[in-house]
């Protein structure tokens, strides 16, 4: 290794190293579920950070705790960024750059924990030079590790390649957003301000989901929209290609680290939610990990007309011209 150079051997004893992790990180997290459900221990108490949806529990803690200490350990010469270390700093700051990065999210979903809701995970991407080149998704409760290295392939459990959707792997539709599943998120910010974020979104969601012809001709008439409340199983399930698109402002980089690398390396597309100016022309640029803005279309495969990647870019652009320009900035990014 040189700088912030890594070989692909270097990679594969990361990702090995990494894949364990999340699985020993996912079982303390379900150990915690069980005991709930057992009535082992009291009721799950919780903060608030920003608001009263922004939420972190003893459990986030603990378990970042426990990765922090197990990379340290291991790989003393690593950066690590992790939410609720992040979270109680008074920067907000991008502290990513070309260094060897763990970017962590202990718990994401913790709304979904604190409910029982089973869509929560632990997230662990390894960053070099901005771009997350390993990702480790772990999902107890469905026994659901995702994972992926950077010219290893992206996997299901280490066994089933994604997309699942293969043999051969479909191109985006023909006419989409028509008949994609479109995932997105609620998120944070809920001042009920006109033209504000929240509002934004909403009627993002309703321009997806109304008829084709309907809203001005911004109609997409999806085949459903789906919230999983976890950002980080967003992407996993893009990859996977049971979502299509995934659309969302507002994410820090622990939220989307691990599945970047994940879909990426599945062979989906990852570029900014915000539409340009001429959505049908402008250049579709690389992820920005630090933007907190991301659209991401699920891997695809040629059709007789074009190939996966131009169906990809085309739906992108049919995305951008029914949504709206959300607002969430950082210093530094």
């Amino acid at each position: 290794m040189t700088g912030g150079q890594l070989s692909q051997d270097d990679l594969d004893q990361i990702y090995t190293f990494a894949v364990d992790l999340g699985r020993k990180a996912g079982e303390l997290l379900l150990e915690r579920v069980e005991q709930r459900i057992d009535g082992v221990s009291t009721p799950q108490t919780f903060e608030e950070k920003d608001n009263a949806v922004d939420i972190v529990t003893q459990t986030d803690e603990d378990i970042e705790v426990f990765i922090r200490k197990a990379i340290q350990s291991k790989y003393p010469a690593h950066k690590f960024l992790g939410e609720e270390t992040y979270a109680k700093g008074e920067s907000r700051d991008y502290l990513i750059d070309e260094q060897p990065t763990w970017c962590i999210d202990p718990l994401d979903g913790t709304v979904n924990y604190t409910h029982l809701f089973p869509m929560y995970c632990v997230s662990i991407g390894f960053v070099v030079e901005n771009r997350p080149v390993i990702g480790v998704i772990y999902a107890p409760f469905q026994d659901q590790l995702f994972s992926a290295c950077r010219g290893r392939g992206a996997w299901l459990n280490e066994k089933r390649r994604l997309p699942l959707i293969r043999n051969p792997m479909p191109p985006m539709p023909p006419h989409a957003p028509s008949q994609c599943i479109f995932s997105c998120e609620w998120g944070k910010d809920r001042r009920d301000i006109p033209d504000g974020n929240m509002h934004r979104k909403i009627e993002s969601f309703v321009n997806m989901a109304a008829e084709i012809g309907g809203r001005d001709g911004k109609g997409g008439m999806v085949h459903g929209i789906r919230s999983l409340g976890s950002a980080t199983l967003d992407l996993a399930y893009t990859a996977m290609g049971s979502f299509d698109i995934w659309w969302e402002g507002g994410c820090w980089e622990w939220d989307v680290a691990a599945g970047i690398a994940i879909l990426l390396e599945a062979g989906g597309l990852v570029t900014s939610a915000n539409p340009p100016d001429d959505p049908n022309t402008a250049p579709i640029p690389d992820v920005r990990l630090g933007s907190r803005l991301y659209l991401a279309i699920r891997p695809a495969g040629p059709s007789a007309t074009e190939s996966g990647r131009e169906s990809q870019e085309r739906t992108v652009r049919e995305v951008w011209r029914r949504v709206r320009h959300l607002s969430y900035s950082r210093p530094g990014a």
